[in-house]
């Protein structure tokens, strides 16, 4: 690995839940002229992909953006400007029902969604037979890594090297974190957003699942039992969390892979970090003191989003 300087957070911005606030909702982030496609999906659905720059003789840049995210989320956009200033093509997915425009199956997205991860990748891959790289941010990190993991060596039949940002690995223990304290308001905004979805999709397919139970779900907990997991063939919420995390599939990492993420990180308790001698040796582990939840906003005011995609670049284009 080239040596890389650590993140040094402004003063004003050095706790955890200020870098992710900030982050979110107020960091400046480049513009970024997607040009939108279609793609239809192997189940009759489809997703909406953005694309910036068609280069045929360039590699391309996979985003896997996280939960209620897309395309216009900030740490999206900032990745994207700094792998098109290497040249590069950036191709950022959004995730079924995250483009404003509600998708046709009776099911959204979801953590474990290994699958979704794999067909999208093969699509890019048939097309290109340059170098590939993907980088997964926090829930995108999940699906990814536990893609990674499934498919062990053959991964690398379609990824030249790999980045997760603020992976919930294991998710039993962040959806606990999530529901306690201040973190609630996290909570309470994801919940305001997948509420919205949950209506929409009951308007598709009334009586698919109980939209009163829904509806009085207070906790990620309890949204998920009620409709995240009976939606993608989950038996309950511990059946989803356990099947859909991806802890148990980091060992079995081939492709080069950095997993970035801050030791102050409010969206995951202490006891869900991963430890070195937990990594494979194909994963490399950067813990940040700082940083909070894919925040990582340097000075000078109003703060900069660029520490994080340097760093997820420099990972890649090592093994470019």
């Amino acid at each position: 690995m080239v040596a890389h300087s650590p993140f040094i957070p402004p003063f004003w911005l050095r706790h955890g839940h200020a870098q992710t606030i900030y982050g979110s909702l107020w960091a400046p982030a480049p513009a970024v002229p997607w040009k939108r496609e279609i793609w239809p999906c192997p189940d009759d659905d489809f997703i909406h992909v953005d694309r910036w720059g068609e280069t045929p003789d360039r590699p391309t840049f996979v985003i896997f953006h996280g939960l209620e995210g897309n395309t216009q989320s900030s740490y999206v956009k900032a990745m994207a400007h700094h792998a098109k200033q290497r040249g590069w093509n950036v191709v950022a997915p959004n995730f079924r029902g995250c483009s404003g425009t509600i998708n046709r199956a009776p099911r959204l997205y979801h953590a474990g969604d290994s699958a979704e991860i794999h067909w999208i990748l093969e699509q890019l891959r048939d097309s290109s037979s340059l170098p590939l790289f993907a980088a997964g941010i926090s829930l995108g990190g999940n699906m990814l890594l536990k893609w990674l993991g499934e498919q062990g060596k053959a991964a690398t039949k379609l990824l030249t090297a790999a980045a997760a940002i603020a992976p919930p690995l294991e998710l039993a223990k962040v959806g606990r974190h999530l529901d306690t304290g201040f973190n609630r308001i996290y909570s309470r905004h994801f919940l305001a957003s997948l509420k919205l979805k949950a209506r929409e999709k009951f308007r598709q397919y009334p009586g698919l699942f109980d939209l009163a139970s829904v509806l009085r779900a207070t906790t990620l907990r309890e949204f998920d039992d009620h409709f995240m997991a009976p939606l993608h063939g989950f038996s309950g919420v511990d059946d989803y969390w356990t099947r859909a995390s991806s802890k148990p599939w980091v060992q079995s990492i081939t492709v080069p892979t950095l997993l970035l993420n801050a030791k102050d990180d409010p969206f995951i308790p202490t006891d869900a970090h991963l430890l070195p001698q937990e990594c494979p040796p194909a994963l490399h582990l950067d813990q940040q003191p700082h940083g909070g939840h894919v925040g990582f906003v340097s000075a000078p005011f109003p703060g900069r989003l660029q520490w994080m995609p340097e760093r997820i670049l420099q990972h890649l284009s090592s093994h470019a």
